[in-house]
């Protein structure tokens, strides 16, 4: 929208109140506002036309929510708490947990603050400045890593902290490095150990890491359509292909949320919407409220695994462009993530990154463009950009760049796997283990279960048997339930026997 500005709501770790943010949109309504987006810290963010900026903000304060307008002096926390349920399971870390840290936050944090599960992938962990990850072993004990503010400077500290200090340990980390910018900002030589001295550390409880974390391997999970869970319930995702909401769909949304008594709905860094909790009784309204606004689903894995900035309309003609052309040569990139990057100052959660850079400034505009493709250490996102892997590209040969860095990232992965075999101790002929010769087949779609492939879309790994699966386990293609699959003979199916 040409002269207009933005205004942006923080909602807390991307937790959304059907109530405010009804209300928030009733708001917008009421100066003309026709769509609004979110963005990839979980935020709502408005952009309204400079005459009617006002009147939006007036509205805003009658109904006491808080904004900012035009600038970003306090970023929102991310969390994973998105996917807690639906994409994480065994862990410790429940939504109590999470609403605990977020209340004893009781001020407007100016550096980025991230709030994880180690046991996902589905939100950037290191993204923010202040990154606290779930201990897997230590019940409500987190670790932490400091990003320094303007720098790639991680620092892992040694020590977990427990769940009730975590909202005071950010503060005080917070206003230290704010003290001694000199020291902690945009300073390639922060030292983690120089800062935690400085740490009222006998304050809080902590106890000793016993090891430094793993993150995990990047897998971002399907993060829309209608999907069953836990004990027939049913979470729907909504994603927006050009970023824009309707204002009247979300306002729908909302009002269905507390009619059906649905406390809160979710916005995520993949810039979508998240609704848990669907009863089976009303899934049905659901899908005539995507019905009655023509909601699409089901969007191709890889258009939904791109980051763009937010606010930004030529990284997003940019995303189109080399969507159309991954689709066009039917390319796989299940395990990345890739991120466009157009201005100077943004940071984008990415496996890969397509940089643009002017090639001509004249006057304080830019003429022409070259692309840069670079690569995060072992592709990982949560890793700093590693390496260039191509620069100074047209845009016409940038889809074959890109081509060439996602057969890297696959060539790496066969690298990775062939050393795992050749230091695997030989087995002899007599230990071998004659894999199975059966599926579990669905009776109503006849949609086949191969425990030794598993369902990667689903997160279910290679060699997990159907018998572990959960109770609540149902058919990816029509959701019917675990007990409809019955077992059956590969050579019956004309299915081939590894």
């Amino acid at each position: 929208m040409s002269n207009s500005s933005t205004i942006k709501i923080n909602f807390r770790g991307g937790i959304i109140s059907p109530g405010d943010l009804y209300n928030t949109l009733v708001a917008c309504t009421k100066v003309g506002i026709r769509h609004v987006s979110f963005g990839l810290r979980q935020q709502l963010l408005i952009s309204v036309s400079v005459e009617n900026r006002e009147a939006l903000l007036s509205e805003l304060d009658l109904i006491d929510i808080v904004y900012e307008t035009g600038n970003d002096r306090h970023p929102n926390i991310v969390s994973s708490y998105p996917a807690e349920e639906i994409f994480i399971n065994n862990t410790w870390l429940s939504e109590g947990v999470y609403k605990d840290i977020f209340d004893g936050i009781d001020y407007q944090p100016t550096l980025k603050i991230n709030v994880s599960d180690s046991n996902q992938s589905f939100t950037p962990m290191l993204t923010g400045n202040i990154n606290w990850v779930a201990a897997k072993d230590a019940a409500h004990f987190w670790h932490l890593f400091i990003r320094f503010p303007k720098t790639n400077t991680i620092f892992e500290w040694n020590q977990l902290v427990y769940t009730n200090d975590v909202a005071r340990v950010s503060k005080e980390i917070e206003q230290i490095i704010l003290a001694h910018k000199e020291r902690f900002s945009d300073n390639a030589e922060a030292q983690g150990e120089t800062l935690i001295k400085l740490v009222h550390t006998d304050k809080y409880i902590t106890k000793s890491a016993d090891k430094t974390v793993q993150l995990p391997t990047f897998n971002l999970p399907y993060y829309e359509g209608f999907n069953r869970y836990n004990n027939n319930k049913y979470w729907m995702g909504v994603y927006r292909r050009d970023e824009l909401f309707s204002v009247d769909f979300l306002k729908e949304v909302s009002k269905l949320c507390l009619e059906t008594k649905i406390g809160q709905l979710c916005s995520t860094p993949w810039k979508s919407v998240v609704v848990k909790g669907i009863d089976e009784k009303d899934k049905a309204k659901w899908s005539l409220l995507l019905d009655k606004y023509h909601i699409n689903m089901r969007h191709a894995a890889n258009e939904l695994n791109f980051q763009v900035e937010d606010d930004c309309s030529e990284g997003l003609a940019l995303k189109n462009y080399l969507v159309k052309q991954l689709n066009n040569e039917d390319i796989r990139t299940f395990g990345l993530c890739i991120g466009i990057k157009t201005r100077s100052k943004s940071e984008v959660f990415s496996s890969i990154l397509i940089k643009r850079k002017p090639l001509l400034k004249l006057f304080g505009w830019e003429f022409l463009y070259l692309y840069d493709v670079l690569c995060a250490n072992e592709f990982n996102p949560n890793e700093r950009t590693g390496y260039v892997f191509s620069s100074n590209n047209p845009k016409f040969l940038l889809s074959e760049q890109l081509r060439r860095s996602i057969a890297a990232f696959y060539q790496q992965l066969e690298g990775k796997q062939a050393k795992v075999e050749k230091v695997a101790a030989p087995r002899k002929e007599t230990d071998k283990k004659t894999v199975t010769a059966y599926v579990h087949q669905c009776s109503d779609c006849l949609t086949v279960y191969d425990e030794t492939v598993g369902e990667q879309e689903n997160n279910i790994a290679a060699g997990v048997k159907f018998e572990a699966l959960p109770a609540d386990y149902c058919c990816p293609l029509c959701d019917a339930g675990k007990e409809t699959f019955v077992k059956a003979e590969k050579s019956k199916l004309g299915l081939q026997t590894i």
